[in-house]
C-alpha cells in the first residue's frame, strides 16, 4: 500500500536544480511562452483581452484589417481566409473534433504570437523558463535571436516595419496582433544560472550557429530548426541531470565527471540489431530516474531546512552540507508529523503498521534518509516518475521524424535511443560550420566517420561504437550491429540530401553543405 501524502509537503520543482514541474508538454506552446519570456526580458505579462478567442473572432479581426484598408477580398472569401487560419496560422487542441476543438495561440512564427492565445489550452508547465535561464546566460545570443524573432516589429515604436520582408504567414501574424496590447507585472521571475552550465553552452552554441542561417533559410524551416534543437537539448539536459545529480549528491559538489553516453539506432528497424544495444543502454538512463528523484528531494528538503531564516542557500552549500552530515532532530521532527496523520489501522489506507514495517530493513538509515525515502515511496514520488517519462518522451518527439526516442506498440519494443531525419537534418546544418576569427563561421565538409565521431563528442550519441572507449572489448556482434548502424546512417543522410556518392573511395565520400559560408 503507497503512502499518500498532502500536496505540497515537500515542492519538487527547484528552479536552481531544474525550472521544468516535468509533464507532457507541446513544444510549439513551449516557443509560444518563451517567445513572451524573451520579448519581456523574462517578465511576466498580463494579457489585456481576456475573452476566449476562437476562429470567428479571428475571422472578425480580418475583416477589421479590411475596413481599414490593410487586407483585400477578405469579405468574398471567408471561407478561404478561415482554412489559411486553420491551416497555416492557429495551434489548435483537439484538432478536426467537431465539438472539443480550440484555439491555443497563433503558432510561433514571430515574437509576438504569444499574443493571441488561450492560457487554459496553452500551458507550458514552465519549461520555457528553463529554456530561458539557458539563453539568459549568453546575452549574445539572447539578443541576435530576440532581433531575428522581432523581425516586421519596431519595439520602441510598438509599430509594423512596412518595409521588412516577411512571409505571408508571418506578416499575417503581425497585422493581427497589432492593436492587441498587453501590461508587464511587477513581478521578476528567479532566473539562476544553469546547473549544468556545460550544457547550456553547448545548447547556446548551436542556437548561435543556426542564426548564421537567418539570411539562407525560409522562416518557417528556421523556427522548424530552432523548435527540434529546443527539444533536443531539452532531453539532452533532462538525462544527463538524472545521470549525474545523484553523483552530485554522492560526492557533495556539482563539479562531476560528464561521461554521459547513449547509444542510437538509426535504422528506423524496430528488430534491427543495434536495437538490441540500443534498448539496452537506455533502460540504463531508465534506471537512474529512482536515484534522480532521491536526488532531488534530498536537495530540496535540506535546502528548506538551510533557508528557514529567508537566507539564501545555493547547490552547492546543500551538497556539501549533505556530504558534511545534517542534525537528526529536525527530520526526526518531521517525521513524526507524517506518523501522527496516519490511522493507526486501516485495510484501505497507509496506516502506522505500514509505516513500521516499511523501515523494517533500514534501520541502519538516518532521520533525513528515512525522510527522503518516504517521498520517493510515497504518491508523490510516483507521480513524479510517471510525468518524468512523459516529459522526456514530448522532448524527444519520440516516434516523430525529429526523434531522439523510439518505440514501437507492445512492451516486445521499450524505448531506446534513435536519430529522426530532421533531427540529423538540423544537427548536419549545424555542424559543418567551423568558428573563425571574428566571431564568423565557415562552411566546411565532413566525412560520414568524421560527422559520427563530431556527433559522439559533442553530444554523447553513439552512432558507431568501433574504436569507442566504451566497446573497446566489443565482440563480433557488436562490431556487426554498429556496421549496420552506420550503412543505415550513410542511407539517412543521402535520403536528406547531404551526401552523395562520387566513388568507393573513402577519402571522396563527403557530406557537403547546402549553403557555402566561406
Amino acid at each position: 500500500m503507497m503512502l499518500k501524502l498532502k500536496k505540497g509537503t515537500v515542492i519538487f520543482r527547484n528552479p536552481q536544480i531544474f525550472a521544468v514541474d516535468t509533464k507532457l508538454v507541446v513544444l510549439e506552446r513551449v516557443l509560444t511562452k518563451l517567445f513572451m519570456l524573451i520579448y519581456t526580458d523574462g517578465v511576466s505579462l498580463t494579457l489585456k483581452v481576456k475573452k476566449e478567442h476562437d476562429v470567428k473572432t479571428l475571422t472578425e479581426y480580418v475583416e477589421l484589417l479590411e475596413k481599414d484598408g490593410l487586407v483585400s477580398n477578405a469579405e468574398k472569401n471567408f471561407d478561404a481566409v478561415e482554412d489559411w487560419l486553420r491551416s497555416n496560422l492557429l495551434e489548435m487542441v483537439f484538432r478536426g473534433n467537431v465539438i472539443k476543438e480550440k484555439v491555443c495561440s497563433l503558432k510561433p512564427m514571430h515574437l509576438l504570437s504569444f499574443r493571441i492565445q488561450n492560457l487554459k489550452y496553452c500551458r507550458d508547465y514552465n519549461t520555457s523558463d528553463q529554456l530561458y535561464l539557458m539563453l539568459r546566460s549568453c546575452p549574445e545570443v539572447l539578443a541576435g535571436l530576440k532581433q531575428y524573432l522581432c523581425k516586421g516589429w519596431d519595439v520602441n515604436s510598438n509599430s509594423l516595419v512596412k518595409s521588412a520582408d516577411l512571409d505571408v504567414d508571418t506578416a499575417g501574424i503581425l497585422y493581427l496582433v497589432k492593436e492587441l496590447k498587453e501590461t508587464k507585472t511587477l513581478n521578476t521571475k528567479d532566473t539562476p544560472e544553469p546547473l549544468l552550465k556545460k550544457q547550456s553552452d553547448l545548447f547556446n552554441d548551436d542556437v548561435r550557429r543556426l542564426l548564421v542561417y537567418q539570411e539562407k533559410l525560409p522562416r518557417s524551416v528556421f523556427i522548424e530548426y530552432f523548435k527540434i534543437l529546443c527539444g533536443f537539448h531539452l532531453a539532452l539536459y533532462t538525462m544527463k541531470l538524472v545521470y549525474l545529480l545523484p553523483q552530485m549528491v554522492d560526492q557533495g559538489k556539482i563539479d562531476v565527471e560528464d561521461d554521459w553516453s547513449m547509444i542510437v539506432d538509426v535504422t528506423d528497424n524496430l528488430n534491427s540489431k543495434i536495437s538490441k544495444y540500443a534498448k539496452d543502454d537506455f533502460e540504463k538512463n531508465e534506471n537512474n530516474y529512482r536515484r534522480y528523484i532521491r536526488a532531488t528531494y534530498s536537495i530540496d528538503v535540506v535546502q528548506n531546512w538551510l533557508s528557514r531564516n529567508n537566507t539564501k542557500v545555493t547547490i552547492a552549500q546543500v551538497l556539501q552540507k549533505i556530504k558534511d552530515g545534517l542534525s537528526e532532530e529536525y527530520f526526526n521532527i518531521r517525521l513524526q508529523d507524517v506518523l501522527s496523520d496516519l490511522p493507526d489501522v486501516s485495510e484501505k489506507e497507509f496506516d502506522k503498521k505500514d509505516y513500521e514495517e516499511q523501515f523494517k530493513y533500514f534501520k541502519d538509515y538516518s532521520s533525513f534518509q528515512k525522510f527522503v525515502y518516504l517521498l520517493e515511496s510515497s504518491n508523490l514520488g510516483f507521480s513524479q516518475y510517471k510525468y518524468l517519462r512523459q516529459f522526456i518522451d514530448a522532448a524527444t518527439m519520440k516516434n516523430s521524424p525529429s526523434k531522439l526516442l523510439a518505440d514501437g506498440r507492445s512492451r516486445k519494443y521499450p524505448r531506446r535511443g534513435a536519430l529522426g531525419s530532421k533531427l540529423l537534418e538540423t544537427l548536419v546544418q549545424i555542424l559543418v560550420l567551423e568558428p573563425i576569427d571574428g566571431g564568423n563561421y565557415q562552411s566546411k565538409s565532413l566525412s560520414i566517420d568524421e560527422l559520427a565521431q563530431l556527433i559522439r563528442s559533442r553530444y554523447g550519441l553513439i552512432i558507431n561504437g568501433v574504436g569507442d572507449s566504451r566497446f573497446k572489448n566489443a565482440d563480433v556482434e557488436t562490431c556487426s550491429a554498429f556496421k549496420e548502424n552506420m550503412d543505415a546512417f550513410k542511407n539517412k543522410l543521402r535520403q536528406i540530401g547531404f551526401y552523395t556518392d562520387l566513388s568507393d573511395a573513402c577519402l571522396l565520400q563527403k557530406i557537403r553543405p547546402r549553403y557555402n559560408f566561406n
